[in-house]
């Protein structure tokens, strides 16, 4: 199979940045489908970290081309700073390189207004949004009132498109007891960013059915995790967009049986950020050592996450509704210094055991975890490049993980660098 389509296959923050940021360099496109600038993926190269939440990860690599698809909700503004700062590190953004959809939906500052409102009148029941405005655009997007980057070169067009969501938006903020919206302010947001932001404005799902025709490799790219699909994940706890493979075709206007090859990124233990269940989670000085080690804190919020063992029930579920061919383990190396270290196998639910995870939100808050302890090897893996350099305790783990996984460790990362990657299969080849 040409094409490799990359997701999460727990609650985000696996890793996935670096993963694609090393499959594009066989790839000719790489494609964001899905999320918005709530993504967070970083890349170290050459000791230097460079974080992205809009353009693909694949950017950094020369004579590639990257993709915003149509699944993708962008905010302009934060879009150009990323391009700004992207420039100033020697990596240079223009239409060669850089794509974005005319059908994907704008951001507007008043969806993150929006955003911040709603999180703050929720209290303890918070969501844990990035305050980004994401949902609200996602809602705007279904409501079929979204103003696409398509409608900013017709002015009549553009006119209908903001009266609509003048009539529809003040009357949320009026009962929000907030500021009503003006013509004026919209207006004035789309021209400080619509001459610069047009020379990229494209035709993107043409752009992909040329490039498969031509034989040419694309690497889709997802954000967040299965465990945060609006459908399929930790609901309500979750994201506002469908963050499976089959979003890839939805998200960019190819056909699904070009996702390809879905290579599922799973870390070595289990994080999430905000609200909602997890059941391995450690509220303990091991779930401190975890986030200490792994240096859990989020890209885009900076906030800490929360950190646990690893879940095979949980993971196994992404699996099955994600159809994930085979999976990328990242950050093995966290977990060197564990004389001890636990993999949750099943959960008890009521007294009675499952092996299965609850749909039912009360049901997720009252399984625990059931457990099975595993040996630590006590030795350096942070760098490893080959199964050779690997202890036979470390190398136990990862099979453990293959057989309640059901699948095959495609790659295997061991430290944020770029090299320092397994390859066990060719995810493009295979």
């Amino acid at each position: 199979m040409p094409n490799v389509t990359v997701i999460g296959a727990q609650w985000g923050d696996e890793g996935k940045g670096k993963i694609v940021d090393w499959l594009s360099n066989e790839a000719d496109i790489v494609v964001r489908f899905q999320g918005g600038n709530n993504a967070g993926h970083t890349i170290v190269i050459n000791k230097k970290k460079i974080a992205l939440s809009l353009i693909p990860s694949g950017i950094i690599r020369k004579n590639k081309i990257s993709i915003i698809g149509n699944g993708v909700v962008v905010n302009p503004a934060a879009l150009l700073e990323e391009i700004r700062k992207l420039n100033i590190a020697g990596i240079k953004i223009s239409k060669k390189n850089f794509r974005i959809s005319e059908n994907s939906s704008i951001i507007f500052n008043f969806h993150k207004k929006i955003d911040e409102i709603r999180e703050e009148r929720k209290g303890p029941n918070k969501i844990g949004t990035t305050g980004r405005g994401i949902g609200p655009a996602y809602e705007d997007k279904v409501g079929r009132r979204a103003i696409r980057f398509a409608d900013l070169a017709n002015k009549i067009v553009l006119k209908e498109k903001i009266k609509s969501v003048l009539d529809y938006h003040n009357i949320m903020l009026a009962g929000l007891n907030s500021k009503l919206l003006t013509q004026k302010e919209i207006y004035d947001e789309i021209n400080s960013y619509k001459k610069e932001i047009l020379r990229y404005v494209d035709r993107t799902s043409k752009i992909l059915r040329e490039a498969k025709s031509l034989g040419k490799k694309i690497l889709f790219e997802g954000a967040q995790g299965v465990l945060l699909d609006i459908d399929h994940g930790t609901y309500p706890f979750v994201t506002s967009s469908n963050t499976l493979p089959s979003a890839a075709s939805s998200g960019t206007g190819m056909p699904v049986k070009e996702i390809g090859y879905i290579l599922g990124i799973v870390k070595a233990y289990t994080t999430r950020v905000g609200g909602g269940p997890f059941p391995s989670e450690l509220s303990n000085v091991i779930g401190q050592k975890l986030g200490r080690i792994g240096n859990e804190f989020g890209t885009v919020t900076g906030r800490q996450r929360r950190c646990g063992w690893f879940d095979s029930v949980i993971t196994r579920h992404s699996m099955e509704v994600a159809g994930i061919d085979g999976i990328a383990l990242t950050k093995l190396d966290v977990l060197d210094s564990f004389k001890e270290i636990k993999i949750c196998v099943g959960y008890k639910l009521y007294d009675k055991k499952i092996d299965y995870f609850p749909l039912s939100e009360s049901d997720q808050k009252n399984i625990k975890p059931i457990y099975e302890t595993h040996q630590g090897w006590m030795k350096n893996t942070q760098g490893a490049r080959s199964w050779t350099d690997l202890p036979a305790l470390a190398i136990k783990y990862v099979r453990r993980i293959e057989e309640l996984l059901q699948t095959q460790v495609t790659l295997l990362s061991t430290s944020p660098k770029r090299d320092d990657t397994i390859l066990v299969r060719n995810p493009f080849i295979d």
